[in-house]
């Protein structure tokens, strides 16, 4: 499913809307969350408009891929959560599952694949998260799952060391076949430098790229697309 939004503000409307409704109809909720720019809209729209109206007791929330630096480091996915939702909900401390990005990354993958596995529910020996909330990079990436590391979309491995191809750089990400075991996955993606990829993902249907790999098994596939993103879907 692909729904168009005027802005990044409605966009980040709807999902809150997801979560709300999702929260509303289950006693546990396990949303894997993704860094960038597009997040933070939405954890400013949470704060703003469903801090009291989500039952954070009920939210358990992951991340799907964490550079390896310090959680007060300004690369931090989950320092940029904190600032923006975590220090403004109330949410249980121990609902909050971060990847360790200190840590030396591939004790942290292996450490934090057996904590998801203590908590998320198992479909077929695999995790299932509700919602795996994710963004695309201008090379086709997501989570950390880059164009040159394609294996991660299949590893046997819930988690996995990835490495920026650019600049070297260390992340812990989960899988292909964590992602697409997801109940759910939702790509958010906005701006203009995004239209590009976009078209060649939607339309040309290339296969280069590991988010066009991004299907869940048996769960729904929504893009979220703001209308710069989306500017150039039904143009040749």
């Amino acid at each position: 499913m692909i729904d168009i939004f005027k802005d990044k503000t409605k966009l980040a409307e709807a999902f809150c809307e997801e979560l709300l409704l999702l929260s509303a109809n289950r006693d546990k909720v396990f949303l894997a969350l993704s860094g960038g720019s597009t997040p933070k809209i939405v954890f400013q729209t949470l704060v703003k408009d469903y801090k009291s109206k989500i039952n954070w007791n009920k939210i358990h929330l992951f991340w799907g891929d964490e550079r390896c630096v310090p959680p007060d480091d300004e690369e931090s996915n989950f320092g940029m959560t904190k600032k923006f939702l975590l220090d403004s909900i109330s949410i249980p401390e121990e609902n909050i599952h971060r990847i360790r990005g200190e840590n030396n990354p591939d004790a942290e993958a292996k450490r934090y694949s057996e904590e998801i596995v203590k908590y998320v529910p198992l479909k077929k020996g695999i995790p299932s998260f509700d919602i795996v909330m994710l963004g695309i990079g201008e090379d086709g990436h997501t989570a950390s799952i880059f164009p040159n590391q394609m294996q991660l979309l299949n590893s046997d491995n819930f988690c996995e060391v990835a490495v920026h191809p650019q600049s070297g750089q260390k992340r812990v990400t989960l899988t292909g076949r964590v992602i697409n075991n997801a109940k759910e996955v939702i790509f958010l993606v906005t701006g203009k430098n995004k239209s590009q990829i976009i078209k060649k993902i939607l339309v040309k249907k290339s296969r280069k790229f590991p988010a066009e790999f991004i299907q869940p098994v048996e769960g729904n596939l929504k893009y979220f697309i703001d209308s710069e993103a989306s500017e150039l879907l039904g143009k040749e």
